[in-house]
């Protein structure tokens, strides 16, 4: 009985707090202001938050500031501009080019045996034929193993650093004249990050045409790589970065800028409504197109140092000059059709990924690039440029 009693006066006290309850109904009003001070506060008082900030106006950002703070009221996963931030657009360079270049090595190995025995493998069907028939389907996959490895790290290099680049050239120019002569900036990024991912590249594209191309030298990366080096030591990595420089720097410069720029014309003239009302996956459409169109040109400019670049490491001994006068001008641009299917599939597919990488990894994505304010003001410009 005495334990009954006592929870009948526990409820009672419950209920008689819910009914002095300032909240007992959604439609009480209730007076949250603070009551006037008593006087104003001395030197030795409490500086509470809102006191702190009450006079305080809102920062305002500059137009650099601008995307930094949309990405992050958006919960991007890093801070544009961040060593995050570059080592996550290497990983996305890592994804794309390892995994892209190693699903087209079948034909890339056509492309470089059309090239190198020209006489032999007459076109890319003959070529394909021809290599199903000596060395059987698991034939034409040699030279993965090196491709893989050899172009994710050209990759980390060449994604990255562009990031990395593009951001101090910018920097180092100003705001308005980065918007001004941007084509050039990415030309200049573009070529300083692929110096140093050819310098990555090397090793492993030497033994991967060693092996695609060279009947009987090795079957793998692990039996090529002694032989390499018992032949001609450390230098048959690397007596192919120079013409390795010439086919790849001017590929990638058209790459980038070509991307960057087809991207804008694409969202100015074509899309039928802006990039900030397209979801995600139009977005990534738009990218792939882009790509394709610039992987177009990158395979025009870049192909006759490719051949020689396949030649050469084929040649022992030869020079990149002594290669090209070998071949002659109509031998330079043997197996273009084949390079311009592959380089623009896989262009367009490593746009795709990296883009699709960033999305993933909610990493922040610039739009393309627009004309900042104080050159608007200067140049008397209104509306959307």
């Amino acid at each position: 009985m005495c334990g009954l009693r006592k929870q009948d006066t526990m409820f009672k006290s419950l209920f008689d707090a819910a009914q002095n309850s300032t909240f007992k109904s959604p439609f009480t009003s209730v007076n949250c202001q603070a009551a006037p001070p008593a006087s104003a506060p001395t030197s030795s008082a409490v500086v509470t938050p809102a006191l702190a900030l009450k006079d305080v106006a809102p920062r305002q950002l500059s137009p650099n500031h601008d995307f930094a703070a949309a990405a992050a009221a958006e919960g991007d996963s890093c801070e544009f501009g961040s060593n995050h931030y570059f080592l996550l657009c290497g990983l996305g360079g890592i994804i794309s080019c390892g995994s892209t270049h190693t699903m087209v090595v079948p034909l890339d190995l056509v492309k470089c045996r059309l090239q190198v025995d020209p006489a032999k493998y007459k076109s890319v069907f003959t070529g394909f034929r021809i290599s199903l028939a000596e060395e059987g389907v698991r034939g034409l996959a040699k030279g993965w193993a090196p491709t893989f490895i050899g172009y994710s790290m050209q990759g980390l290099c060449k994604f990255g650093l562009y990031e990395v680049f593009k951001k101090i050239y910018g920097d180092a120019i100003g705001e308005e004249n980065a918007f001004l002569y941007r084509t050039g900036l990415y030309l200049a990024a573009s070529a300083s990050a692929e110096f140093f991912a050819d310098i990555a590249l090397a090793p492993m594209e030497a033994a991967k045409v060693k092996i695609q191309t060279t009947p009987g030298f090795a079957k793998t990366l692990r039996e090529a790589l002694p032989k390499m080096t018992a032949q001609e030591g450390v230098a048959a990595f690397y007596k192919g970065l120079v013409p390795l420089w010439m086919r790849q720097i001017p590929y990638t410069m058209m790459k980038f800028a070509c991307f960057e720029r087809t991207l804008e014309l694409l969202y100015k003239y074509v899309v039928p409504k802006p990039r900030a009302d397209c979801t995600k996956g139009e977005q990534l459409v738009v990218t792939f197109a882009a790509g394709y169109i610039a992987g177009v040109f990158c395979a025009i400019v870049s192909h006759p140092a490719d051949t020689v670049v396949s030649k050469l490491n084929q040649a022992k001994g030869a020079s990149a000059l002594d290669v090209a006068k070998q071949l002659g001008w109509s031998g330079l641009w043997g197996g273009l059709v084949p390079r311009i299917v592959m380089i623009g599939t896989l262009t367009a597919a490593q746009w795709f990924i990296y883009d699709a990488v960033k999305v993933f990894l909610r990493m922040p994505r610039p739009p393309p690039p627009e004309m900042p304010e104080s050159l608007k003001k200067k140049l008397g410009v209104t509306g959307e440029q």
